[in-house]
């Protein structure tokens, strides 16, 4: 698995990692063993990076990494925090960034973590000296090794970039959310930022597997936040309307080679995307993260290709998204 560096971390991991929102929450119920062979999948094939967030599933996705790294001590988890709370400035206050710390660093059996995201903060965060330098005192005081920002917006991901101590981004990037390549991607190449991509695959558009019949379960976000009713509805098929989604994924599976999945397609998208650092699918199953992982192996996509998927977007998905995220 290629591994790739982040200057301001100091640190390699895989350019396939593990998004492990679905482990916890908003995805359907998750039989823990299900998780554990999923995980243990991940590690088999190659993944060193693993994403979650105190939020997913109240914990549950920060307890199923921590016996992961109890098992295997060399791989890199990074969590998020902040919304635990309602989303206003006051609220990012060192009180309570020591509270989720300590609550992150029980649930995944570790003194230091090693990357905390803030959590898709408001508009306001960024422009916040207190905020950045309460997380550079816990840096200091030994409670994190490094802090990132989880964004929805182009603007959110620049003003973040532009702080001297932000080591990472995570964005959504994928076939459906081309905007970044714009100026986020070469602003974070120049600053040393890691790039993780989430969302790569659509909340699973991208798979191809989904049609007008497709139906989802009651707690599954894709059922119940298609218009933003708990939370960005661009988190959600990313922000793209489902019967567009759909029109858009059949235009994309004219491009995809043989051997090859449209969700690899999507994938590989993604990783040839100068400046990413590792992009994050979710998997429920061994046979998902072993699919999304044989990526890393396959050879990038061609120009023809790539300016296929640019025409997508142009003609079908930018008038969705570009102005809005």
């Amino acid at each position: 698995m290629e591994q790739r560096k982040v200057g301001r971390l100091g640190r390699k991991f895989s350019v396939i990692g593990l998004g492990t929102w679905q482990l916890g929450a908003d995805w359907g119920s998750v039989d823990p063993g299900d998780a554990e062979a999923t995980l243990e999948a991940a590690v088999d094939a190659g993944i060193t990076f693993f994403d979650t967030a105190d939020v997913y599933g109240d914990g549950r996705s920060e307890q199923f990494n921590a016996e992961l790294l109890k098992r295997h001590p060399e791989i890199f988890v990074a969590t998020k925090m902040g919304r635990r709370v309602e989303q206003r400035l006051e609220n990012y206050s060192p009180e309570n960034f020591n509270a989720w710390n300590e609550r992150s660093r029980a649930n995944l059996g570790v003194r230091t973590l090693e990357l905390v995201q803030l959590h898709c903060p408001p508009d306001e965060v960024y422009t916040s000296d207190a905020v950045f330098s309460a997380l550079d005192q816990m840096v200091s005081d030994g409670r994190l090794r490094a802090y990132g920002v989880s964004v929805e917006t182009c603007e959110q991901a620049l003003a973040a970039i532009a702080r001297p101590h932000v080591a990472s981004v995570q964005i959504i990037l994928n076939c459906f959310r081309l905007k970044p390549l714009e100026q986020v991607l070469p602003a974070a190449a120049e600053a040393g930022v890691g790039i993780i991509a989430r969302v790569p695959l659509a909340s699973g558009m991208l798979s191809g597997r989904y049609d007008a019949n497709t139906t989802f379960a009651a707690d599954d976000h894709r059922n119940y936040n298609r218009h933003g009713e708990a939370f960005d509805v661009g988190e959600t098929f990313s922000g793209v309307p489902y019967e567009v989604g759909l029109e858009a994924v059949e235009e994309l599976k004219r491009l995809v080679g043989p051997g090859v999945t449209l969700a690899q397609f999507a994938l590989r998208w993604v990783i040839d995307q100068a400046g990413v650092s590792s992009v994050i699918p979710g998997a429920r199953n061994p046979e998902q993260v072993r699919a999304n992982a044989a990526v890393a192996a396959l050879p990038p996509l061609t120009d023809e290709q790539q300016r296929g998927v640019a025409e997508v977007y142009d003609g079908l998905l930018r008038a969705h998204v570009h102005d809005r995220w």
